[in-house]
C-alpha cells in the first residue's frame, strides 16, 4: 500500500495511522454519504476500514450486516485492492459465540455481504469461555488454510485468556496478528495493566475502540451539562465525571498550542502510547479531517507528560 506507515506484524498490510470505524455505515451514513467517507479517506490516504457483522443490528429495524453490505458496496464500485478490510463475528445471533459451526456461519455471511474472496482481518470481537482456546484456534487456522480469512485477530478477551491463546497458536497460521482493546485517555488500567504487556511481548498491532470516548475527547464537551440531551448522552454518560473534563480541558489546551483540534491530539496521544492506529468513525466527509491530522501530529515529552498526569486518575 502506497500510503501505508505502519506495518502489521506478521502480515503483508501496511496500515495509515487511523483505522476507519465502519459502524455508521449504513446507520447515521446512508450510502451516499458512506461513498463519500470512503472515498475522501481513501483520497485523503487512509486504507483500513474496521467493522462487524453486528453494525448496526442495534438500529431499530436493523438485523445487522448492514455495515458490511455499505462497504461491499463501495468494494463492488471503486475495487477490494484499495482497502483493508477488517471484520468480527461473536455477537450477532443466530451466529454468536466462538463454536466452529457458528464462526464459519459468520465468516461465510461477512464475505458474501463485503463481496469479497477473503478477509484481510478477522476478529474473534468476543471470548466464548465454552469452547476451549485450543478448539478457537484449531478453528482460525482451517479458516485460515480454506482461504476464508488471511489473519486472525482478537477483541475482548481477558489476559488470561489472551495469555493462553498467544502460547497455544504460537508458530500456526492462527497466532493473532492484532489486538482490539477498550483504550484511551479516560480508560487506561485495564488496557495498561493487562493488555500491553501481552501486546508488546508478542509484538502484536493494536487498534483500540472508543479512542474518542463516545466523542468525549473530541473537546465538545467541557460539563455533564453540555452532554444532556445529546444524541450519544448514554454513551456518553459512562466516561463523565469532573476527573473526565479536567482531562478535556488539558486536551483543548495542547490542541490550541500545536494549532489542531482535540480529536486529533487523543489520538496522537494514542500512537504516543504505542497504539498502531486508533480506530474512529464519523458521518460526515468534514469530520475526517481531525481523523487524519494523527499522521503528521507529534507531542512533545511536555504535552505527553501532562495529558499523562491529568489522565493518571484512570490509569
Amino acid at each position: 500500500m502506497e500510503h501505508g506507515v505502519t506495518v502489521i506484524k506478521g502480515t503483508e498490510f501496511d496500515v495509515f495511522p487511523l483505522n476507519l470505524g465502519g459502524n455508521t455505515f449504513g446507520w447515521t451514513s446512508n450510502r451516499e454519504q458512506t461513498f463519500a467517507v470512503l472515498d475522501a479517506f481513501v483520497a485523503a490516504g487512509g486504507n483500513f476500514v474496521d467493522t462487524a457483522d453486528s453494525y448496526s443490528a442495534w438500529v431499530e429495524g436493523n438485523e445487522g450486516g448492514e455495515s458490511e453490505r455499505e462497504l461491499g458496496a463501495w468494494i463492488k464500485e471503486r475495487g477490494a485492492d484499495k482497502l483493508i478490510i477488517a471484520t468480527k463475528s461473536g455477537a450477532l445471533e443466530p451466529v454468536a459465540g466462538r463454536s466452529r459451526e457458528a464462526t464459519f456461519k459468520a465468516v461465510e455471511g461477512s464475505l458474501e455481504r463485503l463481496g469479497v474472496e477473503s478477509i484481510d482481518i478477522f476478529y474473534y470481537h468476543y471470548d466464548d469461555e465454552a469452547v476451549s482456546i485450543d478448539e478457537q484456534v484449531a478453528i482460525a487456522n482451517d479458516l485460515i488454510a480454506q482461504g476464508k480469512i488471511k489473519h486472525l485477530a482478537l477483541s475482548n478477551y481477558s489476559a488470561e485468556r489472551l495469555a493462553e491463546f498467544f502460547e497455544k497458536s504460537v508458530g500456526t497460521p492462527a497466532q493473532p496478528v492484532a489486538l482490539q482493546p477498550h483504550y484511551n485517555l479516560v480508560s487506561r488500567k485495564d488496557y495498561e495493566e493487562n493488555v500491553q504487556p501481552l501486546a508488546e511481548k508478542h509484538g502484536v498491532a493494536v487498534f483500540p475502540y472508543f479512542a474518542l470516548a463516545a466523542g468525549l475527547l473530541t473537546g465538545k464537551y467541557t460539563s455533564k451539562e453540555d452532554i444532556s440531551g445529546k444524541a450519544r448522552a448514554g454513551q456518553l454518560d459512562r466516561y463523565a465525571s469532573d476527573e473526565a473534563f479536567a482531562v478535556v480541558t488539558e486536551l483543548r489546551a495542547v490542541a490550541d498550542e500545536l494549532g489542531v483540534a482535540p480529536t486529533t491530539v487523543a489520538l496522537a496521544w494514542l500512537v504516543a502510547h504505542g497504539v498502531t492506529a486508533p480506530i474512529a468513525s464519523v458521518s460526515k466527509v468534514e469530520q475526517l479531517k481531525d481523523l487524519m491530522a494523527v499522521k503528521d501530529v507529534e507531542l512533545s515529552a511536555e504535552q505527553l507528560a501532562r495529558l499523562d498526569k491529568v489522565s493518571e486518575p484512570f490509569a
